[in-house]
């Protein structure tokens, strides 16, 4: 058996083709990993790596070989996982964006842990995307088109845009009626400012810029701005309906707009053997008004 040290260093750099990147990964240094690299070659009587200026290259036998040895280290990180798993108290790792996890998750999580209090949650609001086999990661909710190679993949919110604002700046501007009656008010953009363009023009307004207003990158900005008094935001309706019924804020159209993109629950496959797992998908699906699959 050639050293464990050895085929961990060549899996990892198989995987980024950058032994300064797999030197990050594994915490030493690029040196490190490359005596290891060289040591396994040998071992093997065969070289696993084209060195290229500023580039490395899997020789044909070292794709076979990577493919190989990265489903043994799958299977050991799953196996340890689960003999793990039967000693400790259940904890859910889940990673979201931080505005789904301050406008929705958040708000809610107490109702599900009422109903599994033996259940820990971790959650890590990121914008990173994490590999979530090889980070730990039981489910993540991610916002795209729902195809997620080796993953499950189950459609959890469409993205409905409609506009709101304040009651307070409802009172300084007066009631709005129609659409004209945003053209002195400020637009709020969450990221992208095409999406106010394209709600005026399935509303049929003329005249308003759908570009002027600021524009809020991450986070829930153009909410909090919207809270402030500052102007008229576009947002994501399931992001505001507390909002909405709380009276804090006001949507004086019922016009949405959908976006290609839609919300999705995300899982390592091994993950959804683990009942607590399916127990939250499954609880998230309903707070949306979605049945489980089956």
């Amino acid at each position: 058996m050639p050293s464990l040290n050895a085929l961990r260093a060549f899996e990892v750099t198989a995987r980024h083709l950058s032994m300064t990147r797999a030197a990050g990964e594994l915490h030493v240094t690029p040196g490190a990993v490359s005596l290891q690299i060289r040591e396994l070659e040998t071992a093997l009587g065969l070289p696993l790596f084209l060195r290229r200026p500023r580039a490395l290259e899997l020789t044909a036998e070292g794709k076979a070989y990577a493919a190989r040895i990265q489903a043994a280290f799958a299977l050991i990180r799953e196996a340890t996982a689960e003999v793990t798993a039967q000693r400790r108290k259940a904890t859910l790792s889940v990673t979201c964006t931080a505005s789904v996890a301050a406008q929705w998750l958040l708000p809610r999580l107490s109702a599900f842990q009422a109903q599994m209090p033996d259940v820990d949650i971790q959650i890590n609001s990121s914008n990173r995307v994490f590999d979530l086999e090889r980070d730990g990661i039981d489910l993540a909710i991610r916002h795209g088109a729902g195809r997620y190679d080796g993953l499950s993949s189950v459609l959890w919110m469409n993205d409905a845009l409609l506009p709101v604002l304040s009651p307070e700046l409802v009172r300084r501007v007066g009631t709005i009626e129609t659409v004209a009656d945003l053209a002195d008010i400020p637009l709020l953009h969450d990221e992208n400012t095409d999406d106010w363009r394209k709600w005026l023009s399935e509303m049929g307004a003329s005249g308003i810029d759908g570009a002027r207003g600021a524009v809020f990158s991450g986070g829930n900005g153009a909410i909090e701005a919207a809270l402030a008094g500052l102007g008229v935001a576009l947002v994501r309706h399931a992001f505001v309906e507390r909002e909405i019924g709380a009276g804090r804020l006001v949507a004086p159209f019922t016009h949405t707009i959908h976006q290609t993109f839609a919300y999705y629950l995300v899982s390592p496959f091994a993950a959804l053997r683990r009942p607590e797992v399916v127990a939250f998908r499954d609880w998230l699906l309903r707070e949306v008004g979605r049945a489980p699959p089956a």
